[in-house]
């Protein structure tokens, strides 16, 4: 079916000037859809939202304990983050450990997101580098994945090794959804990306928030000894003032983002599994649709709608922060 509904609608003197259509979908404890908008079997790429899954093989197989990784340091596996010093260091310090070499990552060099960041660089005079790609935790991640399964360090990109096929292994299950039945492209980074139904998202990130639903002892083991580390360090997942850090920050939430417009969300009180994907991309309007999500499912934690409202208020502001319009929400979830 595919079919979109309209997500929000932007307002400017007046007039209707933008809109951004997509698919919501809401999971309950069983992988049963109980409340969606547009279609809950839309096939859509995970992007980065995949990546606190990809991270579970580490965890599974205790490489972060072999090699003496930190708590912190291994929550930059599901991250995208912006380079800013501690998530280099944390970076530095697994390849270090780990006896892993920057040098295979297959990425081109790259400049750190945070524009602080970047002008540190700039004023230190340092290069691009790999290492500052959002997605190089992933990277680190799959690398030791790979190595551990005993095969080539510089395979750790390719669909047919070892290491991508335990990944898409791991993806299955916490999505409950065949491995045969997902498409497979590449992603940004270079690594194979995996889609499926909205609904598969939705349940996977409700399988990150009630581990006891896992279907497999040893990935259900995995997450119970993970989860809780992006809690504790959720600048990890993304950086200073980003959503994707800061709504880790409730103990309730499970939470990752993704390129071109998907997210995924689990919580753990209720037993639900969200997804959503706006389907021109944006992220801009995501604290938007997160706090209408929330209050629709009669989900409420005071700091977390603050700090919903903090990054988005509705309000479109210019280049001299003057108020010249506004965004509305305007989907219903049945």
């Amino acid at each position: 079916m595919q079919d979109t509904v309209r997500l929000t609608e932007e307002y400017r003197g007046g007039l209707l000037d933008l809109i951004h259509e997509g698919y919501v979908c809401v999971v309950d404890e069983n992988g049963k859809v109980v409340l969606h908008a547009g279609d809950p079997n839309a096939v859509i790429y995970y992007r980065s939202a995949s990546k606190p899954i990809q991270a579970l093989p580490v965890i599974a197989r205790r490489l972060d304990e072999q090699f003496g990784l930190t708590e912190e340091e291994s929550v930059i596996f599901s991250g995208s983050h912006l380079a800013e010093e501690f998530h280099i260091r944390a970076l530095r310090s697994i390849i270090q450990k780990a006896g892993l070499d920057e040098n295979d990552l297959i990425m081109k060099p790259a400049v750190p997101g945070s524009k602080q960041a970047d002008e540190a660089r700039i004023r230190a005079g340092l290069p691009p580098l790999p290492i500052y790609h959002n997605c190089s935790g992933k990277h680190l991640a799959l690398m030791l994945i790979q190595r551990s399964l005993g095969c080539d360090v510089r395979d750790y990109w390719r669909m047919d090794s070892v290491g991508q096929r335990e990944v898409l292994r791991t993806m299955s299950v916490l999505s409950e959804y065949p491995e045969e039945r997902f498409v497979i492209g590449i992603d940004g980074c270079g690594v194979p990306v995996f889609a499926c139904p909205m609904r598969n998202i939705a349940t996977a990130f409700k399988n990150l928030a009630c581990i006891d639903t896992i279907r497999d002892g040893t990935l259900r083991a995995a997450a119970a000894r993970y989860v809780s580390r992006i809690h504790k360090y959720p600048h990890m997942m993304r950086g200073t003032g980003y959503l994707c850090s800061r709504i880790n920050e409730d103990p309730n939430i499970v939470a990752k983002g993704g390129a071109n417009g998907v997210y995924g969300i689990g919580l753990k009180k209720e037993r639900l599994g969200i997804s959503f994907k706006i389907k021109d991309g944006t992220e801009a309007v995501w604290p938007l649709l997160v706090r209408e999500i929330f209050r629709q499912i009669g989900y409420f934690n005071p700091e977390t709608d603050a700090m919903l409202l903090g990054l988005h208020d509705g309000l479109i502001r210019n280049d001299n922060d003057t108020v010249v319009g506004e965004v509305r929400t305007v989907f219903q979830l049945s």
